[in-house]
Parts: C-alpha cells; sequence; structure tokens
C-alpha cells in the first residue's frame, strides 16, 4: 500500500500539534479498520453522565501516538539507541492498541464476542493488516507482544506508566471536565530513563509519579465506576442481551448486518482468528464493519418491537431512564434482589419471569497502583534505583494497591417504594 503523504500534521485539543512522523503510521491511520475509531466512543456511555465525555478511540491513539514519540526522543537523547525501525515500529503498536476495540468501549466488552477481550481482537487485526502491508508490522507486533529484545519499548505500550495511561488520563480529564485527573504527563515522559532494559523515571519526576497514581484512582471512582455510569453500561448489556435471546429463538429482531451476525451467533476468540484459506474471518470483517451508530439505531428501532423486554430496555436507554443502582461494601442478599423483581412484576405484570433484564448485582473493583504489574522504579543521582513504594513519603502505596470492591444493585427506578 503506498504511503501518499509524509508531513501530516493534526491539531489536538489535548496534546497541540501532532506530527505523523513515520510512513507507516500515515497508512495505518488512513486504512478503514483504524478510521472506524472515530465512531467509537473512548468512554462509552460516560457521555450521559459528563455531557463533554464524546471523545473518541481515534483521538485517543493518536494522542498515545504523540507521547510515544516524546518519549522516544527523550530515551534517546539520553544516549540509548532506537533505530529508526524500532521507533516506527513502536508508533506503529501504540496506534493500534485499541483497535480492537467494539461499540461504546469497554460498556460492551463481552456483550458481542463471549469471553473475548478487545485486547485479543486487537492482536488480530494487526495480523490481518500486517497481510495487507507485506509484514511490515512484523516489529511492531513483536514489540506489542513484549516479545523483542528491548523490553522498555514494550513497557510504554504496555506498563505502570505507559503511554496509553499518560493518554487517557489527560485526555479523558480534559473532556468530562474531571479536573482531578489532570497529570504531568510531559513532565514524566521527560523524567524517563532506562537500565537494565527497563523502564525507570528519575527522581526529579518522583512528584509528578505520586500525582499521577492518586490522579489515576480518583477518575476511576469519579469517572469510570461513576454509579450512574455503571447504570448506563448494564442497561446496554442487558438490551443486547435481550435482543440475542430473541435473536436465537428465531425472534425477528431488525439490526444491521455486522450487528446481526453477532446477535444470532455466539462468537468466540477463535472465530476472529485467519481463515484457513488466509483470508481474514467472517467475525473480524463484521466487528470491523460495528460502531457506536449501529448499537444506537438500532435501540431506536427496538423501542417499537413487540417484545415488551426489549421495548422497555429500548426506551429506557434512548430517552436516559437508567437503572437505578445502590452500592454498598458487601454482597447483595438474595433476598433483597428478589424482591425488587417482585417490586418490577406488582408495575409490569407482562414481564413477569423476566426480571433477569431487569434487576441484576454485580461488582466493581479499583485500584491505583497494580501490584501484580512491574513496579515503577525511581533512579536517584547515584544510580541506586528504588520502588515507589519506598521511594516515595507521600503515598501509602499499600492501600493504593489494594482492590477497593463494591457491590452494586440495578433496577427500574420506577419500582423502588
Amino acid at each position: 500500500m503506498a504511503q501518499t503523504n509524509k508531513n501530516k500534521i493534526i491539531n489536538d485539543p489535548v496534546h497541540g500539534f501532532i506530527n505523523i512522523s513515520h510512513p507507516l503510521s500515515f497508512d495505518i491511520i488512513e486504512h478503514p479498520y483504524f478510521q472506524r475509531l472515530r465512531h467509537i466512543r473512548q468512554l462509552g456511555l460516560t457521555y450521559l453522565v459528563y455531557p463533554g465525555a464524546n471523545h473518541t478511540r481515534f483521538q485517543h491513539a493518536l494522542g498515545a501516538m504523540h507521547l510515544m514519540n516524546l518519549a522516544i526522543d527523550t530515551l534517546r537523547s539520553k544516549g540509548h539507541e532506537i533505530t529508526e525501525a524500532e521507533a516506527e515500529a513502536a508508533s506503529a503498536a501504540i496506534l493500534l492498541h485499541d483497535i480492537g476495540h467494539g461499540p461504546f468501549s469497554h460498556s460492551l466488552e463481552f456483550s458481542l464476542a463471549q469471553r473475548v477481550g478487545h485486547e485479543a481482537i486487537s492482536k488480530c487485526f494487526m495480523h490481518e493488516l500486517n497481510k495487507q502491508f507485506g509484514n511490515r508490522l512484523n516489529l511492531a507486533i513483536a514489540i506489542f507482544e513484549g516479545s523483542y529484545e528491548k523490553k522498555f519499548l514494550h513497557q510504554l505500550i504496555s506498563g505502570q506508566l505507559d503511554m496509553d495511561r499518560m493518554d487517557y488520563l489527560r485526555r479523558d480529564s480534559f473532556f468530562s471536565g474531571v479536573t482531578e485527573g489532570a497529570i504531568g504527563s510531559e513532565r514524566i515522559i521527560k523524567m524517563l530513563n532506562v537500565v537494565n532494559g527497563d523502564l525507570v523515571v528519575e527522581a526529579k519526576g518522583i512528584y509528578s509519579v505520586e500525582k499521577f497514581i492518586i490522579a489515576r484512582r480518583l477518575m476511576y471512582w469519579q469517572v469510570y465506576l461513576h454509579k450512574t455510569v455503571i447504570a448506563a453500561e448494564k442497561l446496554l448489556t442487558q438490551l443486547l442481551l435481550r435482543a440475542r435471546d430473541l435473536t436465537q429463538q428465531g425472534e425477528e429482531v431488525w439490526a444491521t448486518p455486522s450487528l446481526y451476525f453477532f446477535l444470532r451467533k455466539s462468537i468466540v476468540k477463535k472465530d476472529f482468528e485467519q481463515s484457513s484459506d488466509g483470508k481474514p474471518s467472517e467475525a473480524l470483517l463484521n466487528f470491523a464493519n460495528l460502531d457506536d451508530n449501529d448499537i444506537i439505531t438500532a435501540a431506536k428501532l427496538w423501542v417499537n418491537h413487540s417484545d415488551p423486554v426489549l421495548s422497555l430496555l429500548a426506551r429506557m436507554i434512548t430517552s436516559r431512564k437508567l437503572f437505578r443502582v445502590k452500592l454498598q461494601n458487601k454482597p447483595f442478599a438474595e433476598q433483597e434482589v428478589e424482591t425488587r423483581k417482585q417490586d418490577l412484576y406488582s408495575l409490569y405484570p407482562t414481564l413477569r419471569g423476566m426480571g433477569k433484564y431487569f434487576v441484576l448485582t454485580d461488582s466493581v473493583s479499583n485500584n491505583a497502583y497494580r501490584s501484580t504489574e512491574e513496579s515503577i522504579k525511581i533512579l536517584y543521582n547515584n544510580g541506586i534505583l528504588f520502588d515507589i513504594t519506598e521511594a516515595s513519603d507521600m503515598l501509602n502505596t499499600k492501600i493504593l494497591s489494594k482492590d477497593v470492591r463494591k457491590y452494586f444493585l440495578c433496577y427500574p427506578k420506577e419500582i423502588e417504594k
């Protein structure tokens, strides 16, 4: 695939002017698989709580690419060899890290394909693009998967201080208006270094790292796990669940062809992998045609469906009549769940036996510093490395790394007595 323009500049509201520095990056951005990300919201249904949060996966991927290029420039300036091929590959890998997201991003992560996360689908897209690009993505895929010898390049894509997190915290804070999430990403990047092949942070950047960890924790509870966002996401997943159940029972449910493909079949990971004749799988091709518009259009049409469950769920989501959410620190008793179902049946007799679509309980958890991942190392002038847990005199990282779990119960607001 021929590259046509080497000097594109994009004006981004978060980072300012972004240069597309490599021909391969330009070719990726121009590809329909990537352009699809323009129509997938970064934060799913969060805009129903924070009206400004309408930014897209497309914007986020470009921002992460920009930060990757800054990080590579920083590490080169400190004497670390990064070839032009490695820089191009790292830029391509971060561009593609989220290409496997489906409609509304995390909101429908496992609703269209069973137990298949966006990371697995991203890899399938990468391998398909690699074929189309004549194996120009070989090195990018190796870096993305962590099999390349320079481990720090993978850590820039997936790690405690990766460029993905650096961009999404700043971007989500900017568009949601939740200023607690604002971080000094460029300051942290300027303080990056490499020791024994691992990414580290120079001691002068410790305060920026502390703020990053705290900001991440605050953004999870204020934005990503906001209880009204949870209510909207659960309502949407229940809508898709009912549409799938009806379709697989032989009922007529209108949907775009690609959405209908996922409603009528139970798609698993192997369905996304390349077909035996070397062509893209049917599942991957249909997934590449899906975005937020497929779901919204279907929901608007399902409002008038003859099935009372599908119709009510669609009406609730399109008119923002979201579930009520109760949160607590322990699981909800089965009796309380059953009581809510009986209240539902009293109000809507036609929904008897359909309580699983309207009354549900689950849990969410949050930790700001994942102790299961490689730790953040702080580099002092004498060359000694300390874990952030030892170097910081402000953070109680034992608390920040602890999983804080909250249990929720969702049900229609009108059944509450």
